[in-house]
């Protein structure tokens, strides 16, 4: 990794000074580039640390939420320790003072949690988002598996082109069959997958944005990446041949 991360600092460098000479004849846009260029840096690296601290500072005052939660249900006040999470800002102190009074808010809120997180959100929408009662069950819209030949379209997360088996891996925490060199094919990455991606050759994500967790950490490892590849873990099989192409966001499939 530290080789890669070191190959894509020195392409970065000469890119901003290619970029730069080109634009020296207008010394406005050749000044704000440059600043931009030396600021991108600093405040990326500052915008990770932002998310750390925040991580951080949530992960105090949840482990006080739970032990709160763990006494509660001990007492018969709660079902479960962190059915704190279903009691709102302005209720805090309610439930501090009175639990029991928000048990039954707490336990229809629990049952529509439970309906929802089973169905599939629409990934893009204009306007106001439509009701979940037009959502598809998760995995219940059909997805035909990729055979050989098929590109699926994504977007490009880190250049480069790799080729490699298909790995699908749906919980971190389970990354069974992911060896050396293999293609991480992945629903959604968040900090407990970055240990997964030391290995892999390259990410296909099945949602992700220009700066998702995904994107970053393969940039960091120097690692080709497509995110918002729709479905990629339900259509591309486990051990498929696959070429993942981060430059113009496309996975192919040489043997399904």
């Amino acid at each position: 990794p530290r080789l890669q991360q070191a190959a894509r600092a020195g392409e970065r460098e000469s890119v901003g000074v290619e970029i730069a000479t080109m634009v020296e004849g207008d010394p406005e846009t050749h000044g704000q580039f440059l600043a931009a260029l030396h600021a991108a840096p600093m405040f990326l690296a500052g915008r990770e640390r932002s998310k750390t601290n925040a991580i951080r500072l949530t992960q105090e005052g949840r482990l006080s939420m739970l032990e709160l939660g763990r006494r509660y249900v001990e007492r018969g006040l709660l079902d479960h320790a962190n059915s704190f999470g279903m009691v709102r800002w302005d209720e805090l102190d309610q439930l501090l003072v009175d639990p029991g009074s928000l048990a039954a808010t707490i336990r229809q809120r629990e049952a529509a949690y439970e309906e929802l997180v089973v169905l599939e959100p629409p990934f893009v929408f204009e306007g106001e988002p439509p009701s979940p009662s037009t959502w598809p069950r998760r995995g219940g819209r059909p997805a035909a598996v990729a055979r050989d030949g098929d590109v699926l379209q994504g977007m490009p997360g880190c250049p480069g082109v790799a080729r490699g088996r298909a790995r699908v891996v749906l919980d971190s925490y389970d990354p069974t069959g992911l060896e050396p060199g293999d293609v991480l094919v992945a629903p959604i990455t968040d900090p407990s997958w970055t240990p997964l991606f030391v290995p892999a050759g390259a990410v296909i994500v099945d949602v992700g944005a220009p700066l998702s967790h995904a994107i970053i950490v393969s940039r960091e490892l120097g690692i080709p990446c497509v995110v918002s590849v729709t479905d990629a873990t339900r259509r591309l099989r486990d051990g498929a041949l696959v070429e993942v192409n981060g430059d113009n966001g496309t996975v192919t499939v040489i043997e399904s």
